[in-house]
């Protein structure tokens, strides 16, 4: 399957127990396919600027994901990177509900260079929006390492509409780098997982009514968001213990 670079679709995030979640795939997977990933370990690097400008903004008084626009700028591999890996440039904006991502792809080897000296590594519309974001900014640098193990669901009627489940969501603000191994401290407990349907449409009937059998209901959750607020906290407060 050819890579997609724009994105325009809702995303809804839920956060369930292991068993429940199990339960409620076991209903739906008559309607489901693995995507092209299938299984993997999603590693983003979060870049933002020195006093964390661009994920305050989508943080109010009152906690996660309560303003109307929030920006992100992120590099992303699939799995620990070397020089040569595949990673995917990203600006990800969200409002009023609606996501619009756009990415290029490129190198780890490139993208470390752009970081470091502004050197675009291709030149194409996308990668002047990216680098117009990078400007606005200012000193945008490597803030935060997310990473989690997904397994990646396509609806067979419709590959438009995704459906993915992360566990083992974890982070750290040390070794800011795709390539220094995937390990980081838990943001969610270890038999939780967080679902994600992201869809350019209305969402089937049938996995309405499985959602409602199943009392699912959806929640804000933010990994960089969640894993910024943790790093406030003492070290000593309120964190999992090392996934590696």
């Amino acid at each position: 399957m050819a890579d997609i670079y724009i994105f325009r679709r809702v995303e809804k995030k839920y956060r369930l127990k292991a068993d429940l979640c199990a339960q409620f795939l076991q209903e739906i997977m008559p309607y489901l396919r693995p995507d092209e990933y299938g299984k993997s370990t999603v590693c983003s690097l979060y870049l933002d600027t020195p006093d964390r400008v661009l994920i305050r903004n989508s943080i109010d008084a009152k906690g996660i994901e309560k303003v109307s626009y929030k920006e992100k700028l992120r590099i992303r591999s699939y799995g620990n990177a070397t020089a040569e890996t595949k990673v995917f440039l990203e600006i990800k904006k969200k409002y009023k509900g609606v996501v619009y991502k756009r990415r290029e792809r490129t190198t780890w080897e490139k993208a470390l260079r752009y970081l470091e000296t502004r050197e675009k590594p291709l030149q194409s519309q996308i990668m002047e929006e990216i680098d117009y974001a990078m400007s606005y900014y200012g000193h945008v640098s490597p803030a935060m390492y997310v990473a989690c193990e997904r397994v990646a669901y396509v609806v067979k009627e419709n590959p438009n509409l995704r459906i993915t489940f992360d566990t083992m969501v974890r982070a750290r603000d040390t070794r800011l780098s795709l390539s220094e191994g995937c390990d980081g401290d838990l943001l969610l407990p270890a038999d939780e997982v967080l679902m994600e349907i992201k869809t350019e449409g209305a969402m089937p009937l049938w996995l309405a009514h499985a959602l409602d059998k199943y009392r699912i209901f959806p929640t804000s959750f933010s990994k960089y968001g969640t894993a910024h607020l943790r790093s406030l906290i003492p070290e000593t407060e309120n964190k999992e213990p090392l996934w590696v």
